[in-house]
C-alpha cells in the first residue's frame, strides 16, 4: 500500500520535545523520535507516569506506597496518594502560571460574550464551595448539573471537587426520560439546573446561581485532599446498546492523563485559547475544562454551530483567537461539502490545531483543514471515549499528519491491534474505578474483558502502519459482513456524506439474525435533501462501486426523514441493528421509523 501524503510537518516539537528532553536528563531515557518515547511509556508504565508527576510538579498531599499495582480490571495506581483535581486547575503556579489578571474562561452564546480572570474563578468557586457546605455537601456526595456550557457548570464542578464530592451532568435538552436514567441512580445532594428533576435536596437554578455566590462572597478557597482513586465525576455511556452506564473516574488518575494529553499531546499551556464544542454531557466538556490544568484559557461555547451562519464556530475561533479548536467530525465533514473557506474568510493566525472526534474523519476533510483552513494548521484527528476521558489515539506536536491517518499512539497508551480489534493490553490510569451500580464489577468486567481475558476490549476496527499511525474503520458491534467479508462503516459514511443529495445516512446489514446460515442484507438508511429517491439511490449505488468496490454496494437503499442519534451525536448504528435482527433493545425511543421497517421485514420473512 502506498505510503499518503504528509499534511503537516512538526516545527519546533512543543510540549512534547520539552517533556523528551527532560525524561532523558532526569531519567536517562533516550527516545530518538515519538516511536521510541511511545515504546519507553508503555514498556515502563511507572518510570513513565512517576515522570508524568514529577514533569509537571503534581502536589501529592501524601506520598504513595508504589506507583502501580494489580493487573486490569482492579489494578491501583498511587495507593496511599492523595490529590486533589481542583487544586490544580485553580491554584496559581502549579501545572501553569494561572495569573490573577490572565482569562480562565471566556463564554460565548447568542447573547453575548463572558470573561472570566482566573482571580475571579478562584474567588466564585471558594463561594460555591462555601454554598454547598451549607447545603450539608460532604466528600462522596454527588452534585449533578442539568445546565449548559457557561461558567456556572465550571464553578459547580470545581467546588464540588475541591470537597471531593463527585460531579455528573446532562444538556438541559436531554430529554426527561434521559436525565432520569443518568441522574436518578445517583442520588444527588444538589442539582444545578432547571428545577423539576425529582430527587435532590437542593436545587441551584441558574436565575438564583449569582445571588447564591454573592451570599457566600468572601469564603475562602481551600481544597480536600482526597484518595488518589477517590471519585471525581460520573460519566455516561451513549446509551447506544443499552441503558446509560454510569462511568466513574478519579482525581488522580484524570489529573495525570489530561495533564499529559493537553500539554503534551495538544501543545497546550500559558496563554493558549482551547475550544471544543460540547454539551456539557459529553466527556468532551470535561477534557476541556481540564485546559485548567495547564493554565490554558477554556473557551465556552454555548449554542449550535451551525447559527446564525454555517461557519459560526470559525468566527468565534477567529475573534477569540483560539489556539486549538476541537470539533465532531460531522461538523468537518459538513463545512468540506459545503465548500467553506474559513481560512480566507476569517483571521485564523492564532489557530495551530484542529481536533476532531466522535467519528472516523475522511481523507477528504484531512485535504479540506489542509486546503481551506491553512497549511500550518495541524489536524488532531483523535480517538478514544467517554470510558477513559481521553485519547488512546491521536496527535503529537513532534508527529506528521498523514491524509486519512490518525497520527499516533498517545503516551502512556498500551494500544495494540488484536484480530483487527483495538484493544489495550495494560492499565491506564484513567480507567473507570467502577461503574455506577455495579457493586460487584460484573457490568465492567462484561464491557471490557469478557471477549479477551485480562486485556481490555475497546470495540472498534483499528489498521496500523508501520509509521505508527492508524486507521479507524467503525465499530465492531456495528461491523458488515458480506459473504464471510467484513467491512467498517467509516468508509461507508466517507462516501454518502460526500454526496450532495445525502442529509445524513446510517448503514447497517441484517446478518446474526434467528437464522445463523442466512447472510443477511445490507440496508442503507438515507435522509435525502431535495433530490427524488430514484435518482438519489441510482448516484449513492454507483458511488459507492466506483470510490469501493461492488461489494459495498446496498442492497436496499431505505429513505428515512431522520438517523437516530446519541446524545453526543453518533449513530445509533447498534440499537437499529437489534431491531432489525429481532434481538431486544434497551431503550427504543426515537427508534419508531425503524420499528416500523423490522416489523415490515419480518412480514417478508
Amino acid at each position: 500500500m502506498n505510503e499518503p501524503p504528509v499534511l503537516w510537518k512538526p516545527v519546533d516539537g512543543g510540549r512534547m520535545a520539552e517533556f523528551a528532553t527532560w525524561v532523558g536528563e532526569a531519567h536517562g531515557v533516550r527516545a530518538d523520535g515519538y516511536g521510541e518515547l511511545w515504546e519507553w511509556s508503555v514498556t515502563d508504565l511507572p518510570a513513565f507516569w512517576s515522570a508524568i508527576v514529577g514533569y509537571f510538579g503534581v502536589h501529592l498531599h501524601e506520598r504513595p506506597t508504589a506507583v502501580l499495582t494489580g493487573e486490569m480490571p482492579g489494578a491501583q495506581w498511587f495507593p496511599g496518594a492523595t490529590v486533589n483535581y481542583a487544586e490544580h486547575a485553580l491554584t496559581p503556579g502549579l501545572c501553569g502560571r494561572k495569573d490573577d489578571d490572565a482569562l480562565a474562561l471566556i463564554a460565548v452564546d447568542q447573547s453575548g460574550r463572558t470573561a472570566v480572570t482566573y482571580r475571579e474563578l478562584r474567588n466564585d468557586v471558594a463561594a460555591m464551595r462555601a454554598a454547598l457546605v451549607e447545603f450539608g455537601v460532604r466528600k462522596g456526595d454527588r452534585v449533578v448539573g442539568l445546565c449548559p456550557n457557561t461558567p456556572a457548570a465550571v464553578v459547580t464542578f470545581l467546588a464540588a471537587a475541591s470537597l471531593g464530592a463527585v460531579w455528573s451532568a446532562c444538556s438541559p435538552d436531554a430529554g426527561d426520560a434521559a436525565v432520569a436514567d443518568r441522574f436518578a441512580p445517583l442520588a444527588p445532594t444538589v442539582l444545578l439546573g432547571a428545577p423539576g428533576f425529582p430527587g435532590p435536596h437542593h436545587v441551584i437554578t441558574l436565575d438564583a446561581y449569582d445571588d447564591l455566590l454573592d451570599a457566600h462572597r468572601g469564603a475562602p478557597l481551600e481544597f480536600d485532599p482526597v484518595e488518589f482513586s477517590d471519585p471525581l465525576w460520573v460519566l455516561h455511556s451513549s446509551g447506544s446498546t443499552g441503558p446509560p452506564k454510569g462511568i466513574v473516574h478519579g482525581h488522580g488518575g484524570i489529573l495525570l492523563e489530561h495533564l499529559k494529553a493537553l500539554a503534551l499531546h495538544g501543545d497546550l499551556g500559558d496563554g493558549d485559547r482551547f475550544l471544543w464544542h460540547t454539551g456539557t454531557g459529553w466527556m468532551m466538556w470535561n477534557y476541556l475544562v481540564s485546559g485548567l490544568l495547564v493554565g490554558a484559557t477554556v473557551v465556552l461555547h454555548d449554542g449550535s454551530p451551525t447559527y446564525p451562519d454555517i461557519d459560526a464556530l470559525w468566527a468565534i475561533a477567529a475573534r477569540e483567537r483560539v489556539t486549538y479548536l476541537g470539533v465532531s467530525a460531522p461538523y468537518l465533514h459538513l463545512c468540506e461539502s459545503e465548500d467553506l473557506r474559513p481560512g480566507e474568510d476569517h483571521d485564523l493566525g492564532a489557530l495551530r490545531t484542529v481536533g476532531s472526534t466522535g467519528a472516523p474523519l475522511a481523507p477528504a476533510a484531512f485535504d479540506w483543514i489542509a486546503d481551506a483552513v491553512g497549511p500550518s494548521v495541524q489536524t488532531a484527528s483523535i480517538s478514544g471515549g467517554t470510558d477513559l476521558c481521553t485519547a488512546f489515539l491521536g496527535a503529537a506536536p513532534t508527529v506528521p499528519v498523514w491524509r486519512g491517518e490518525i497520527s499516533c499512539r498517545t503516551l502512556g497508551t498500551p494500544a495494540a491491534e488484536y484480530s483487527g480489534e483495538l484493544v489495550l493490553t495494560a492499565p491506564m490510569p484513567s480507567m473507570p474505578l467502577y461503574f455506577w451500580d455495579d457493586p460487584d464489577g460484573a457490568k465492567l468486567r462484561a464491557a471490557y474483558f469478557d471477549e479477551f481475558p485480562g486485556v481490555w476490549r475497546h470495540g472498534d476496527w483499528i489498521r496500523f502502519t508501520p509509521r505508527g499511525s492508524c486507521v479507524i474503520s467503525g465499530r465492531a458491534d456495528a461491523t458488515l459482513n458480506r459473504g464471510g467479508i467484513r467491512m467498517g462503516t467509516a468508509e461507508f459514511y466517507a462516501v454518502l456524506e460526500s454526496l450532495p443529495e445525502v442529509a445524513d445516512a446510517l448503514v447497517v446489514d441484517t446478518s446474526g439474525g434467528p437464522d445463523p446460515s442466512e447472510d443477511g442484507e445490507i440496508l442503507c438508511f438515507v435522509v435525502f435533501e431535495s433530490t427524488a429517491l430514484a435518482d438519489g439511490s441510482k448516484r449513492i449505488r454507483a458511488a459507492l462501486r466506483e470510490r469501493l468496490s461492488p461489494r459495498h454496494v446496498p442492497d436496499r437503499i431505505v429513505p428515512v426523514t431522520a438517523i437516530p442519534r446519541t446524545p453526543n451525536g453518533k449513530r445509533r448504528e447498534v440499537p437499529v441493528k437489534r431491531l432489525l435482527t429481532g434481538r431486544p433493545v434497551a431503550d427504543s425511543r426515537g427508534l419508531e421509523e425503524f420499528v416500523s421497517f423490522a416489523e415490515k421485514l419480518t412480514k417478508e420473512l
